[in-house]
């Protein structure tokens, strides 16, 4: 058994111990990352993984996605209007979404593909100026946007919490805007965290440096 299917289990088995409600969805962030540490992950049978730029993921996904087509391909970063309508063609999960702008073009070109995603409204729940995100006082409108106009589907929610070693207490406010929203998905927690992010509601994790190992 390979170093990176032992990790693996060994994440499963620490998330099945906090008994969660919910399923828990494990997203293997393979970012930088070549196919010889994804691969022993698609034959283990997982489905689920993470990048952060358009072009790279592109490179390295599109013949992975055309033989296995039960695995879910994530935008876990910032995402940028001019790489939107490649984003669509790749992905299935945009866990990034944070304005109009951005919406406009990914409702637009997912119809042209007739290719339904699955999106996540990045909150930036502290307003800091250097996050990407949208704020609490503008994200229901930007949700009732997102639904009802321009008919996204959107899942839940998704912050990378302040580094104020306070992420629970980020953690609990999302929950609470998610259910605010009658939302079931919610993506939050990362290698450091992502046993409290569970407790605190999470089913999406994003997990990179624990699985993969330190990235050079």
């Amino acid at each position: 058994m390979s170093i990176i299917i032992e990790r693996f289990n060994k994440i499963k088995s620490n998330i099945d111990l906090l008994k969660p409600k919910k399923q828990i969805n494990i997203i293997a962030v393979s970012k930088t990352f070549p196919l010889s540490h994804i691969q022993p992950l698609i034959e283990h049978g997982h489905n689920h993984f993470g990048e952060n730029k358009v072009q790279e993921a592109t490179s390295k996904w599109s013949e992975i996605k055309k033989n296995n087509s039960q695995i879910n391909l994530h935008m876990i970063g910032k995402l940028q209007s001019n790489k939107a309508k490649n984003a669509v063609e790749i992905f299935d999960y945009i866990h990034s979404l944070d304005n109009q702008k951005l919406a406009d073009i990914l409702a637009k070109q997912q119809n042209n593909i007739n290719k339904h995603l699955h999106y996540f409204i990045q909150v930036n729940i502290s307003n800091e100026l250097q996050k990407s995100g949208i704020s609490i006082n503008e994200l229901d409108a930007f949700y009732n946007y997102c639904i009802k106009e321009i008919k996204l589907k959107i899942v839940g929610l998704m912050i990378i919490p302040p580094n104020d070693n306070n992420a629970k207490k980020h953690f609990k406010f999302l929950d609470q805007l998610n259910n605010t929203l009658a939302l079931k998905e919610l993506s939050m927690g990362m290698s450091a965290d992502y046993v409290d992010a569970i407790k605190c509601g999470a089913t999406f994790v994003r997990i990179g440096s624990f699985i993969f190992g330190d990235r050079s």
